[in-house]
């Protein structure tokens, strides 16, 4: 059984930095991608940023020169440093993983998500 477990969230000033933490955890082969996605109230979950298993990330414009992910291959994580934090960073911020269990087919993992809120 492959999980997400994501930690890191909370409560910042505007301005303030925060680092969400997601590690993978079970049996799998392979992990093709990893990356976060949010979803404030009221509004469509969206990509924050991810990074591909051959080294190419990705970022929403919105965070482009404020976020960073990062990857420890060896422990399964992914890392999302956030600076510069505005209040329409609030949301609820999700984990996601490409991750091939056996030896055929990848699917879709999710973690529990994890809160973040940035007060003005």
């Amino acid at each position: 059984q492959v999980q997400l477990v994501e930690s890191g969230g909370g409560l910042v000033q505007a301005g303030g930095s925060l680092r969400l933490s997601c590690a993978a955890s079970g049996s799998f082969r392979s992990i093709k991608r990893m990356g976060w996605y949010r979803q404030a109230p009221g509004k469509q979950r969206e990509l924050v940023a991810d990074s591909i298993s051959d080294g190419s990330v990705n970022y929403a414009d919105s965070v482009k020169g404020r976020f960073t992910i990062s990857r420890d291959m060896a422990k399964n994580t992914v890392y999302l440093q956030m600076s510069s934090l505005k209040p329409e960073d609030s949301a609820v911020y999700y984990c996601n993983a490409a991750i091939t269990p056996g030896t055929f087919y990848t699917y879709a993992y999710w973690g529990q998500g994890t809160q973040v809120t940035v007060s003005s």
